[in-house]
């Protein structure tokens, strides 16, 4: 059920009635088959092996070497306990570069294990870290390079790729948007050292809550299954320093069923991508991110970039008055992870450093997308934004007038 506008009042900010009767979220859950993942967890059930290495993780695991390519996948509970014991099964310490345009567990990881996050700046146009700012950045206690393929749009792995290697440096993917995408052709998962993906109910493909590190180094690998299981090697053997990082058998039933509708999944995905495309093009300002049509994607994120120049409004704005119509888009990442503690008190002046990152920041929404979306809610959506921007005069004024009505959906 949607409600049209006709005037800027019967927008729910200024105290109208909502254009969506109900919440439509960025990433909401996908199930799959439910029928095939009761039956799994009733097996788990009548198997009394809840956890530990159980069957379903290592057929989970399997399938997912399978299906990117790699010869070692290594489920855990979450990407971010992932990337802490990549952390340590690789010997990153001192300082590592990432960008700052990425989720704050990127960071949280390495400062948990007191690692120094240095923050690059991005290349404007593909949102992802850039490598001529990493060469900058690169001295004597850089041990590491972590790129993250933002939006599922692979990193300039080349580039990245030459750098580790002539200055001897590790070399990690935070892959946690990119199951399932391909870099000219290969996979995305085996690039680097080791990759990180997300399994986390908001990805298309998820395990309630989990994730993987994927690697062609076996070495690595074995270091890795040892430490999310306490280091043990065996009954009463502990042969390293180690954590609970195991992914339950309850998880890897979610993982299998989820995989079983990867091409659903991703078919609609791309299906309501398109149509948010089409409908958008049409409106001053609003850009579209695009995806290489000729590469694998998951289409899994919708991100607007508003340019309040030619829209009128800006993204703050947008997003004030789209959360009120129970449209709940996200301002994926803002402020950037160099404007959020610890590491703001650590560097307040990094932002200086971080011109892209900052503009970025300041501009992007991601929208909802979901199977349970049809096309008549994306029309709607559409056409929700094209009244703002088209009314976006009367709006600023009236957002300049008081009262406001204030509404409950955001602090």
């Amino acid at each position: 059920m949607t409600t049209p506008k006709s005037r800027i009042d019967d927008l729910a900010l200024f105290g109208g009635t909502p254009a969506f009767s109900s919440e439509l979220h960025v990433g909401q859950p996908n199930v799959g088959e439910r029928q095939a993942l009761l039956r799994r967890i009733k097996d788990v059930l009548d198997r009394k092996w809840l956890t530990n290495d159980g069957p379903l993780l290592h057929e989970f695991e399997q399938r997912i070497c399978e299906l990117i390519g790699v010869r070692n996948c290594v489920a855990v509970c979450n990407a971010t306990i992932g990337l802490e014991i990549l952390t340590r099964a690789i010997g990153l310490s001192g300082e590592v570069i990432l960008p700052s345009f990425t989720f704050i567990a990127t960071a949280h990881a390495l400062r948990w294990h007191g690692v120094t996050p240095v923050f690059c700046d991005i290349d404007s146009a593909t949102h992802n870290i850039d490598p001529i700012r990493v060469a900058e950045l690169i001295n004597g206690r850089t041990s590491g390079i972590i790129g993250v393929h933002v939006w599922g749009r692979p990193c300039n792995v080349d580039m990245l790729v030459d750098l580790a290697k002539r200055h001897n440096l590790k070399l990690l993917f935070d892959a946690a948007h990119a199951f399932a995408c391909s870099h000219k052709g290969r996979m995305i998962g085996g690039f680097g050292n080791a990759e990180i993906f997300s399994f986390h109910a908001t990805k298309f493909v998820n395990t309630f809550e989990g994730g993987a590190i994927v690697t062609n180094d076996d070495e690595l690998a074995d270091r890795l299954r040892l430490m999310r299981n306490f280091g043990f090697a065996g009954f009463d053997i502990v042969t390293s320093l180690g954590t609970n990082g195991k992914m339950n058998e309850v998880s890897a039933a979610m993982g299998l069923t989820s995989l079983e509708s990867l091409d659903n999944f991703i078919e609609t995905n791309r299906r309501n991508y398109h149509l948010y495309r089409r409908q958008l093009a049409y409106i001053p300002g609003i850009s579209l991110l695009r995806y290489q049509e000729g590469e694998k994607c998951n289409y899994q994120y919708v991100v607007l970039e508003i340019d309040e120049t030619v829209a009128g409004v800006s993204r703050n704005m947008l997003d004030d008055i789209l959360w009120p119509e129970n449209v709940l888009v996200r301002r994926y990442f803002y402020p950037g992870c160099h404007r959020m503690e610890p590491y703001l008190t650590d560097d307040p002046e990094a932002g200086l450093r971080l011109p892209q990152t900052e503009r970025l920041a300041n501009r992007v929404l991601s929208k909802p997308l979901s199977l349970r979306q049809g096309s008549n809610e994306i029309t709607a959506i559409c056409a929700l934004i094209g009244f703002i921007v088209k009314h976006a005069a009367a709006v600023k004024t009236r957002l300049s007038m008081k009262p406001v009505f204030h509404h409950p959906w955001r602090s």
